[in-house]
């Protein structure tokens, strides 16, 4: 079902975002996120430094997150092809604290936590946190019951998976009606180097 028809408007920003999951031939997986911002129309680039065209990218960031199967970051790669500003690139350097983080439970904390505020770039953060979603999507092991009896991790997250609900009586009927586990604090793993 199409949303209504909008009240009359004119376009002004155009903000696209991807992600996408490969699993490699060496048993890890790459979780790759892209954002594209744009103007739609022709506008004065930032203290009169030119014009940038309709369409063309004020920010042209990408991301590859190597994780395992539990979804613990093995390696990071940036690249911004585009940034309004000089300095933008330095938030690079600061992704790879990244490394050794778990995308379960935490995530958004560790990303705050490690690159919060000034120490990276908003728009890296934003790509960050939606790549967890992409990896859970790509890894479908992570949906999996654990060895030790637990629920998977997805269970008690949203309406669909609630614990009362018609998914987890059809899907995973050993847990319906159990209740949810409490939310956890950050959490990382042990550093892939210090294994």
């Amino acid at each position: 079902m199409p949303l209504s028809p909008p009240a009359p408007r004119t376009a002004r920003h155009v903000r696209r975002v991807t992600y996408q999951g490969f699993e490699r031939d060496d048993g890890l997986w790459d979780i790759e996120g892209e954002l594209h911002d744009s103007k739609a129309y022709d506008a004065p680039v930032h203290r009169g430094q030119g014009m940038r065209r309709a369409g063309e990218p004020i920010h042209h960031m990408l991301l590859r997150v190597t994780v395992d199967r539990q979804l613990v970051v093995q390696a990071i790669e940036v690249a911004m092809d585009a940034h309004p500003l000089k300095d933008c690139p330095l938030a690079q350097a600061a992704l790879q604290q990244m490394v050794g983080c778990s995308m379960t439970r935490g995530w958004r904390q560790s990303i705050q936590k490690h690159l919060g505020g000034v120490a990276s770039c908003t728009h890296l953060r934003e790509l960050l946190f939606n790549l967890a979603t992409a990896a859970f999507q790509s890894v479908t092991a992570v949906f999996a019951p654990p060895a030790n009896g637990d629920p998977p991790r997805h269970l008690g997250q949203c309406t669909g998976w609630d614990f009362n609900g018609n998914g987890v009586k059809e899907h995973f009927p050993q847990f319906y009606g159990r209740e949810p586990v409490p939310a956890l604090k950050a959490e990382t793993a042990t550093p892939p180097a210090e294994r």
